[in-house]
């Protein structure tokens, strides 16, 4: 059976691209999508370049809106910041799972370069673990 997961965020620029990016890595089956209620003009560049550095490719994404999604199906809609939590839209379409699966926004880090990529690697370390327990107890075959 496969899932139908929609990772939300606010910009859909950092977190949600890298949950996303993550889940489809443990599982091609999976069929996963990410959205922001208020979308970045592109995916964070050190998004992509973290994510590269773990052998995950995110250079060709695009951020999309949540209204994209509104009407469809999902069996979990996985909010990854507080602010997205809060302004969640209503699904129209039936959603079996909420959760709440918070990260600090690593696109406000401040300081060098090598400073904000220090931030971006932690966050996106701390996504992979959180998705990775998350997807060996609700969505893994056992």
């Amino acid at each position: 059976m496969s899932n139908k997961i929609l990772v939300l965020c606010t910009g859909n620029s950092c977190r949600s691209q890298m949950a996303e990016a993550f889940l489809k890595s443990f599982d091609e089956g999976l069929e996963v999508y990410s959205a922001g209620t208020n979308p970045a003009a592109k995916v964070h560049p050190l998004a992509v370049e973290v994510m590269q550095e773990v052998g995950v490719d995110i250079s060709a994404n695009k951020t999309k809106n949540v209204e994209e999604f509104l009407e469809q199906a999902f069996d979990y809609v996985i909010t990854v910041c507080d602010s997205a939590k809060e302004t969640c839209p209503v699904f129209t379409g039936k959603v079996r799972h909420r959760i709440h699966l918070g990260f600090e926004d690593p696109a406000e880090a401040k300081g060098s370069k090598e400073e904000r990529l220090k931030v971006f690697r932690k966050i996106r370390d701390e996504i992979k673990n959180t998705f990775w327990n998350f997807y060996k107890t609700n969505l893994r075959e056992n």
